[in-house]
């Protein structure tokens, strides 16, 4: 007998039908002699419309509240899952995060698993129940409910395999991991098996498959990680440990965002004091900064962009009003038609040419691009969104990505 964790998204559980369906697919496990913890997300579309009525009370509320009204959808479905489970005949019971003993550190509705205290969690399955833990939320110091940010739930699911020291399924809509979202392009290759490091790059540059934090626990805990359709019994993908066949293919796949707002502040005045002045302003407020450029000094003066996410817009705005009092005859802009495109390879440690590649592509092809980032492994521009769909079909065809090419 062995332990299991399994995390089913809002799309596998969004109607009773497919409540169902998850409760008899697990069962088919539990009756291999596996104990199982199944994590869950919000039904559907639930945490958006909750966002939405939100909304409609306030363009900017309150995030404790936030965090209070988004937990209710994974409450719901954690109840619904437990009771189909009870009426099948198998004995479950629902644990919110607060009960799972998913302790949290943060700010609201971006907080991070701090510890989880699994004995409750253990208790009940050495009792015989299916349990069933609400992802994407916790509890933090001070008895507040908070939530993990999006796709907070694959979080919840690999934490508590790495404290239960067990494998963790990822079940989505999806049947794997592919090296292009097949929603943007209908050749993408499905991966047999890609790097913890790959797939962490990925995630954060925009693959929602999976979220960046729950396959950095992964590998620093050595969890394996396994993603594969809820609907369908076809092989998925195995996140696991590098090895050196890896580095057979240059390119392992390519990442498009849309949730990219790029700010500007012209006229800043040169010094390294201004800077420190703009990026500390945006620290304090907890904004998440990915990729800065700056021009080189004219008459005294620089001008300074960045992106980040466009969940921060206002924020941004009384940032602005803030630095506007403090560094005198800066403008500031902000343009939100921007997508993110990224192509991500271990590969690339130890071959060069592809940035020049891709420059040459989009020349040949007549795409602008704003700002290019590198890392090791990746390098990602931003382009004007119009273009996005272009740019996904010319990198997959000259990067030999699509399904047509082996890899």
């Amino acid at each position: 007998m062995s332990t299991i964790v399994q995390k089913y998204g809002g799309s596998s559980v969004g109607t009773i039908d497919k409540i169902k369906n998850v409760a008899r697919k697990v069962i088919e496990r539990k009756k291999k002699g596996d104990d199982v913890v199944v994590v869950v997300s919000a039904m559907g579309k639930t945490t958006d419309n909750l966002i939405s009525m939100a909304k409609e009370i306030s363009q900017n509320p309150s995030k404790r509240e936030m965090d209070m009204l988004m937990s209710t959808g994974e409450q719901i479905s954690i109840s619904l899952l437990a009771m189909a489970f009870q009426e099948f005949g198998y004995e479950s019971i629902s644990l919110t995060g607060f009960q799972a003993g998913i302790k949290t550190s943060g700010i609201h509705t971006k907080n991070r698993i701090a510890d989880i205290d699994i004995e409750n969690v253990k208790k009940h399955l050495d009792e015989g129940r299916i349990v069933v833990v609400a992802g994407f939320q916790g509890i933090n110091e001070d008895g507040d409910i908070t939530t993990l940010g999006r796709g907070g739930s694959d979080t919840t699911a690999v934490a508590l395999a790495a404290k239960l020291n067990c494998t963790c399924e990822i079940y989505t809509d999806v049947e794997g991991i592919y090296n292009i979202d097949p929603r943007l392009y209908s050749n993408a290759k499905k991966l047999d098996t890609i790097s913890y490091q790959e797939m962490m790059e990925m995630a954060s540059l925009g693959a929602g498959v999976m979220e960046t934090r729950a396959v950095e626990l992964g590998y620093k805990y050595n969890i394996p990680i396994y993603v594969a359709s809820s609907h369908e019994e076809k092989l998925g993908t195995y996140i696991k440990e590098y090895d050196e066949t890896m580095e057979e293919k240059v390119i392992t796949g390519l990442t498009v965002s849309d949730d990219v707002l790029m700010v500007t502040i012209n006229n800043v005045a040169c010094g390294g004091k201004n800077i420190s002045k703009i990026f500390e302003r945006l620290a304090q407020h907890h904004v998440n900064i990915d990729m800065i450029s700056q021009t080189a000094p004219l008459n005294g003066y620089v001008n300074v962009s960045f992106t980040t996410s466009n969940e921060d817009t206002c924020t941004i705005d009384e940032i602005a009003n803030e630095l506007k009092e403090e560094i005198l005859g800066i403008e500031i802009s902000k343009v939100s038609n921007i997508t993110k495109v990224s192509v991500v390879g271990i590969g690339m440690m130890k071959q060069s040419g592809v940035a020049a590649k891709v420059f040459s592509i989009f020349s040949d092809n007549e795409i602008e691009f704003n700002q290019v980032t590198t890392s090791e492994i990746s390098i990602s521009y931003t382009i004007d969104s119009k273009d996005k769909e272009k740019a996904v079909a010319v990198l997959a065809k000259e990067l030999n990505l699509s399904d047509d090419y082996p890899l």
